[in-house]
């Protein structure tokens, strides 16, 4: 008797208007931060794989495979839609990868503009030639099972942060930040501010500022 597969549990993606996540497009990690009031970035070990593949602004697809099993990963593939972002959930499981080349290969095919896992991925030569941007906690060859359960689209935990589908993620080299899908609006509506008070700032020091204006005297 063959024995089935475990049932991997489904819940319908809700993602936001294409034109909301592209207004985030290019924007630095940091002033995002700043809008959402001083945090969202997850944790700093989450980098990527390969240095010189690093940023999107994509919807997250959520996945949760447990320690050293990669089934939903696999199933999440049927689920992708152009601009996604797969965003693994592993229970910071390190002992062994949850992905590589091949099934990371047929995620960029299906339109996911990058990867982000608290656990490990594998096989850098063949994630290199892929080139689709995958941030995570470190590398190792280890396979891992792929026997399931596992949940496509519910909330996950990445490294203690909190991550539903159809929020947006935002990546660049300081690191990734989730956008809460409930907070996009607000969060676009104050980037043109913290966008003028930066440039202010950079022009600021270029033109020979030693103090930051809250310091400088008559302040």
């Amino acid at each position: 008797m063959i024995d089935s597969l475990p049932s991997i549990r489904v819940e319908p993606i809700q993602r936001p208007e294409a034109s909301l996540v592209a207004s985030l497009a290019g924007t630095p990690t940091g002033f995002i931060v700043d809008a959402l009031g001083g945090s969202g970035a997850l944790d700093y070990r989450i980098k990527p794989a390969i240095a010189a593949q690093w940023g999107f602004c994509g919807v997250a697809i959520t996945c949760d495979c447990g320690p050293a099993d990669n089934l939903a990963l696999v199933h999440t593939l049927q689920y992708l839609a152009p601009g996604d972002v797969i965003v693994c959930a592993t229970a910071e499981h390190h002992r062994c990868a949850v992905t590589g080349d091949l099934v990371l290969g047929m995620a960029r095919n299906a339109g996911a503009i990058g990867f982000v896992t608290d656990g490990c991925v594998r096989d850098l030569p063949g994630l290199r030639a892929v080139g689709l941007p995958a941030y995570c906690m470190g590398v190792t060859p280890n396979s891992p099972h792929r026997s399931g359960p596992g949940t496509i689209g519910f909330p996950v935990t990445i490294a203690g942060h909190p991550i539903n589908s159809g929020d947006v993620v935002v990546a660049d080299q300081d690191g990734v930040v989730i956008v809460p899908q409930t907070s996009l609006q607000r969060v676009i509506d104050r980037l043109p501010a913290i966008r003028q008070a930066e440039a202010q700032a950079d022009q600021s020091v270029r033109d020979g500022a030693r103090l930051p204006g809250f310091l400088s005297p008559g302040s």
